[in-house]
């Protein structure tokens, strides 16, 4: 069921996000009311926790895939029931609906693990990794160059899970 990989659904968050901005002016419903301000607020928050979220297209890794997936489905919902929501569904309701519903698909449908977490060929997911320092560090792999708890930089193929989201990232699979 889930299919999408997380690099393509980061492309889908900024382009959602762009798109629920520009809505209300591109498709002409831009009153001033809740029609206009809700799907505004929704994109600029979509790409506001994508630029935060732990995968390939972010600036910082903080918010967890499943969190942002969580919160694509929260928001598509909210988005989806505006119309009724705050009563303007007589004047227009199917952008909200359309967009709305297509958020929530989409976090359904979307891989939970970033593919670049599987990347790692060089250590065993079941014995920690050695650093190249001698040091070991639980699951995460180190260099001369990072300390014990600290992230490698984006694009590296260093495994920065631990043990237990190992083995949900597998499950998932």
């Amino acid at each position: 069921m889930r299919f999408i990989p997380t690099r393509i659904h980061g492309i889908i968050d900024y382009l959602m996000g762009a798109l629920l901005i520009a809505a209300p002016w591109i498709l002409d419903f831009n009153r001033g009311g809740a029609e206009t301000w809700v799907p505004v607020i929704l994109g600029a928050g979509v790409i506001v926790y994508s630029l935060v979220t732990d995968y390939e297209l972010s600036a910082v890794r903080k918010l967890s895939m499943p969190t942002h997936l969580l919160m694509d489905m929260a928001g598509g919902a909210f988005l989806a029931v505006s119309p009724w929501l705050f009563d303007f569904a007589d004047y227009v309701y199917l952008p909200h609906l359309i967009l709305g519903l297509t958020e929530i698909i989409t976090a359904l449908c979307t891989k939970r693990v970033p593919d670049t977490a599987h990347r790692n060929t060089t250590t065993s997911h079941n014995r920690p990794a050695t650093a190249t320092n001698g040091n070991t560090y639980g699951d995460r792999k180190t260099n001369n160059a990072t300390t014990p708890g600290s992230r490698p930089p984006m694009g590296s193929n260093a495994d920065t899970r631990s043990r237990s989201e190992n083995e949900r990232a597998k499950r998932d699979l």
